[in-house]
């Protein structure tokens, strides 16, 4: 009993980087590669999950072991330039995904209410934006807020995937690398939405901010497996149901109510508004808290501190949900080009993101005995490789979009 009571008092932080990573972005490709694909991905989510769960460990790391931030530290490591280059990388790719978390509310409120989808992003922008500026304590309420909603999604998945009856020996051979089919853009896709970096440095944030020490490096290892668990262990799920459902009708995915089918197993009539009420807390918390994110890297990467209770790291925030809010609302006409801004944007921003933590949790001079080991290091190498890989197909997929416009 008190060994369980240890684990739940060390969750916390993972909690808030499983509910940013589990956006809608998350929750739609795994959807649309459950209905075309089937089963056939889940090793992608095992590999992807392992990468994110290392990278996270060696924020968390830095974190603990450091008495300034990542940032300050790369900073002073390698000059203001890489840290400001991160920083702005860092903001780049939450604003990217602010977009997709405001889309998410919208489509997700629109499908329950009728309400123009134009009006809820400014609503619930506006609720962001005053829980972001007044509230005191900001990560204390973060922590809990994103708890209950991780857990609501988990319990809701969890139920409908036994109601759905997944074909277990098809789930076992999806666990067994396998080349897509119809090419790779769904991989990467996948890759994209569970190894998320900018998430994974704030990591080092986070541990921060809970207070945690060197003496607490075996809690923030546990609070890391936790975090993983749940991103992938909920992403799996909502692929399973989806290929379970949807992939043997040839469903194919172009709405919420699509997606919501899913959930017909469980709750009949009532899927549609159990689904929107879940995609709406997976956006409203994604899109919160990735502002958050975003905002404390670029501030932190400028040298203007990083504190959440800090002005410019809130202003910083504040600027992300209104760039996102803005794009959803204003430019709904012009997406694709939107997307294709988002996209290549990232191109540019997950390669720095990784290669600073990468180089800053090897560095000995910083992390003294605390630099990854050689098993580590083979992992994270392998992360690195997982992103230029992802970078490779975004690359050429964006082209082809670019030249569609």
């Amino acid at each position: 009993m008190n060994k369980l009571k240890e684990i739940l008092t060390a969750v916390g932080p993972g909690f808030i980087i499983a509910s940013v990573v589990l956006g809608p972005g998350s929750i739609t490709v795994s959807s649309q590669i459950g209905a075309t694909q089937g089963y056939s991905l889940l090793w992608v989510i095992v590999l992807s999950g392992i990468a994110m769960g290392m990278y996270v460990y060696m924020a968390s790391r830095v974190g603990v072991t450091q008495n300034k931030t990542i940032l300050q530290t790369i900073a002073d490591q390698y000059g203001r330039w890489f840290a400001a280059l991160i920083g702005i990388s860092s903001f780049v790719m939450a604003t990217s995904f602010q977009f997709g978390n405001n889309l998410g509310v919208a489509t997700a409120l629109h499908s329950l209410t009728g309400i123009s989808e134009n009006i809820w992003p400014l609503f619930f922008t506006g609720a962001a934006i005053v829980l972001v500026f007044f509230a005191k304590g900001l990560y204390r309420i973060l922590e809990k807020l994103m708890m209950v909603l991780v857990m609501t999604m988990i319990i809701a998945f969890l139920l409908n995937l036994i109601f759905t009856k997944p074909d277990l020996i098809e789930t076992a051979k999806g666990f067994i690398p396998s080349r897509p089919r119809g090419g790779m853009e769904e991989l990467a896709a996948l890759v994209a939405t569970t190894f998320v970096l900018h998430v994974a440095i704030y990591q080092a944030y986070l541990s921060q901010d809970k207070g945690w020490q060197i003496t607490d490096m075996k809690r923030g290892f546990r609070d890391m497996v936790a975090g993983i668990i749940m991103l992938a262990g909920i992403t799996s799920m909502i692929l399973m149901t989806s290929a379970a459902a949807l992939h043997p009708k040839g469903i194919a995915i172009s709405s919420a109510a699509d997606m919501a089918i899913q959930l017909e197993a469980l709750f009949g009539s009532y899927a549609k508004i159990i689904f929107s009420i879940g995609l709406w807390a997976a956006a409203f918390s994604s899109l919160t808290v990735n502002a958050v994110v975003g905002g404390g890297l670029l501030s932190d990467g400028l040298g203007l501190g990083r504190s959440m209770e800090g002005k410019a790291p809130r202003a910083f925030a504040i600027l992300a949900m209104l760039i996102g809010m803005s794009i959803a609302v204003f430019f709904r006409g012009n997406i694709v080009h939107a997307l294709v801004v988002a996209q290549a944007s990232t191109l540019f921003a997950v390669p720095a993101v990784a290669i600073g933590l990468f180089l800053i949790a090897n560095n000995k001079k910083v992390m003294r005995q605390y630099t990854n080991s050689w098993k580590q290091n083979v992992i994270a190498v392998f992360g690195l490789v997982l992103i230029f890989l992802m970078v490779y197909f975004k690359y050429h997929q964006l082209i082809v979009k670019i030249s569609e416009l």
